[in-house]
C-alpha cells in the first residue's frame, strides 16, 4: 500500500476544500449574481447615466415676433439632438404654469419685431428662461442654446458688411443664485428616507427566521396581511422623525425654502416613507438571511436611486431603456414632488399623477409581500 507524504495529503485536502467552495458558489445563484451581475450592472449604469451632456430636453417657445428669422432659429433648435420643442405658448403668464408641470426645462422668449430690430438696429434680443431647480442642468441648457444662437449668428454675418447681433438674456427661475443646495437637499432627503426605511424593514422578517421565532408567527392566528402591516407600522413613526429632522436642518441650516404647503410636504413624505417601507418588507420576504436582505437593500437600491432618479443627472439625457427603467424607481417621483412643493410652491393639482404612482407602488409592494409571505407559509 502506497502512503502519500503528509504535506501532499494536506495539499490534496486543501485543493478538495477549494473545489467544494467553487461548487457551492456556482450552485448559489445569488452569489453568482453578486459576483458577476452587479459589476456589469454598475458599469452600464455609470457609463450611460453619468453624463454632463443633454439630449432631447423639452423646451417651450414664446414667439412675440413670428417672423422669418425667429422661425429659422426655432427650426435650428428643433433640428438639434439636444432639444425637443414640447409646446408653443402665446403669453408670458403661461411660463410659470408650464414650469410647475415639470416637463419643460426652458422657455425661449423672442422679443416683438425681432427681425425688424435685427435689421434696423443690428441687434435683437431673445430671453432664455430656465428651470433652475437643477442648477447644473439649467446652466448646460443655457450654454447649449447660446452655442446654437452664436452659430446661427456667424452664418448670418458670413456674407454681409453690417454685423447682426443676437443678444441672449438668461433668466433662472426658482433658483436665480444657482445654489447647489437647492438640488442636493431634496435628493439627499429622498436617498436617506428610501435607504433607511427599506433597510430597516428588509431585515425584519429575515430576523424572525434567523432567531427561530418565525414558527410563532406561522402558528399564530394573525393573517399574513396583518403581519406585513404590523412590521411596517412601527417604522413609519421612526422614519417620520427622520423626515422632520431633515426638513428642519434643511430650512434652518441650509436656508432651503419651502414655497408650498408644509402640510402637503408632510403628507407626501409619509406616502413615500410607506412606499419605501413596503419595498423593504418585500425584500425581507424574498430574502433568506439578514445579510442577503441588507445586500439587496444597499446594492440593489442605492445605485438606481442615485443614478436613475434624476437627483444628479437628467433622465432625459439617458438612453431610452434607462429612461423606461427610471419609471419604476419610487425616488424619481418623490424628487419631482418634493422639488415642486419646496422650490416651485405647487399644489396637489400639479403633482397628483406622481402621488397616484407612489400610491400604486405602495399597494403593489404590500400585495406582492403578502403573496410571497403566503407562499412561505405553505
Amino acid at each position: 500500500m502506497r502512503f502519500l507524504p503528509l504535506q501532499a495529503l494536506k495539499m490534496k485536502r486543501f485543493i478538495g476544500f477549494i473545489k467544494k467552495e467553487f461548487y457551492h458558489i456556482f450552485r448559489d445563484r445569488r452569489s453568482l449574481f453578486i459576483l458577476f451581475g452587479m459589476p456589469i450592472a454598475q458599469i452600464l449604469l455609470f457609463g450611460f447615466a453619468i453624463t454632463n451632456e443633454i439630449n432631447n430636453v423639452d423646451i417651450a417657445i414664446l414667439d412675440h415676433s413670428k417672423d422669418a428669422t425667429t422661425k429659422e432659429i426655432i427650426n435650428k433648435i428643433a433640428a438639434s439632438e439636444y432639444f425637443s420643442i414640447k409646446q408653443i405658448i402665446e403669453k408670458e403668464s403661461d411660463i410659470e404654469s408650464i414650469f410647475k408641470k415639470g416637463k419643460v426645462k426652458a422657455v425661449l422668449n423672442f422679443e416683438k419685431d425681432f427681425s425688424k430690430n435685427l435689421i434696423k438696429d443690428s441687434k435683437a434680443t431673445v430671453q432664455i428662461i430656465t428651470d433652475a431647480t437643477d442648477p447644473n442642468t439649467a446652466n448646460t441648457i443655457s450654454n447649449f442654446i447660446n452655442a446654437i444662437l452664436q452659430k446661427y449668428q456667424k452664418e448670418l454675418n458670413k456674407d454681409i458688411t453690417f454685423v447682426y447681433q443676437i443678444v441672449p438674456e438668461t433668466r433662472m427661475v426658482y433658483n436665480p443664485e444657482l445654489k447647489s443646495v437647492y438640488m442636493f437637499v431634496p435628493g439627499v432627503m429622498t436617498i436617506i428616507l428610501m435607504l433607511v426605511s427599506a433597510m430597516m424593514t428588509s431585515i425584519s422578517i429575515t430576523r424572525e427566521k434567523e432567531l427561530g421565532t418565525m414558527e410563532i408567527l406561522l402558528v399564530s392566528p394573525i393573517k399574513p396581511f396583518q403581519v406585513i402591516v404590523g412590521k411596517v407600522f412601527p417604522y413609519i413613526f421612526l422614519s417620520i422623525i427622520n423626515a422632520i429632522v431633515i426638513v428642519v436642518l434643511s430650512i434652518f441650516i441650509f436656508n432651503m425654502p419651502v414655497q408650498g404647503s408644509l402640510l402637503l410636504l408632510g403628507l407626501e413624505s409619509v406616502l413615500f416613507i410607506i412606499t419605501s417601507l413596503a419595498l423593504g418588507i418585500l425584500i425581507s420576504t424574498i430574502s433568506a438571511t439578514q445579510q442577503t436582505a441588507m445586500m439587496i437593500s444597499l446594492m440593489g437600491l442605492m445605485l438606481p436611486v442615485i443614478l436613475l432618479s434624476g437627483f444628479i443627472f437628467p433622465i432625459s439625457s439617458m438612453p431610452i431603456p434607462l429612461q423606461v427603467i427610471s419609471n419604476i424607481i419610487p425616488a424619481k417621483w418623490f424628487i419631482i414632488i418634493i422639488k415642486g412643493i419646496m422650490l416651485k410652491g405647487v399644489g396637489i393639482q400639479f403633482i397628483w399623477k406622481e402621488t397616484l404612482i407612489l400610491l400604486g407602488m405602495t399597494v403593489f409592494f404590500i400585495g406582492l409581500s403578502v403573496k410571497k409571505y403566503k407562499i412561505r407559509l405553505e
